[in-house]
């Protein structure tokens, strides 16, 4: 719709546009900043609103570090319909060694990862990054050990969180439902 606006006996035409979409919004669980893995330029969450993301604490030498397998196929799987995989590395659980160079290295050349891996930060207690301290307060879910997962659907809001028993694959239907709300 054009209009028409008189300032100062000069006429001005513009157009009428509706109101930017709320889904365009950094919702407050993304609204943080972090150091890329591989170069540590700082990154915000935000350029990730809209999608269903699932974090995980990461590390390199732990029992559970074959997950990394698991969490590359949803990552393939499911990017092009808006899930995005967040790692954060971690040495809280005494199994991440090494630079951020080093862990980068380590999850590319030996299980191909190629979603999203932020620099290596605390997951856990006081010194929990305030993305990590943020997750647990809202579903009540500590973390643990390594692999720990928390869902956060396209609204921003955190679904639910999971120990490093539950698999990747494990938490598929669930990212599926997510995708499907649109």
């Amino acid at each position: 719709m054009i209009h028409f606006i008189f300032l100062a006996g000069a006429l001005i035409a513009g157009t009428m546009h509706a109101p930017a979409r709320a889904q365009n919004a950094c919702p407050p669980s993304l609204q943080h900043t972090f150091p890329r893995l591989q170069d540590e330029k700082p990154q915000s969450l935000c350029q990730y609103a809209g999608k269903v993301a699932l974090v995980v604490n990461t590390a390199s030498y732990c029992g559970f570090t074959p997950q990394y397998k698991g969490l590359e196929a949803l990552h393939a799987k499911y990017k092009d319909r808006g899930l995005v995989i967040l790692g954060f590395p971690s040495n809280d659980f005494a199994q991440e060694k090494g630079s951020n160079k080093e862990i980068a290295d380590f999850c590319e050349s030996t299980f191909g990862v190629k979603f999203p891996m932020f620099g290596a930060s605390h997951v856990r207690g006081d010194r929990a990054n305030p993305l990590f301290k943020q997750l647990q307060a809202q579903t009540g879910v500590r973390v643990n050990w390594n692999f720990h997962k928390y869902l956060i659907g396209r609204d921003g809001k955190v679904v639910g969180g999971w120990g490093s028993t539950t698999t990747p694959e494990a938490l598929a239907p669930q990212i599926e439902k997510l995708l499907a709300a649109k």
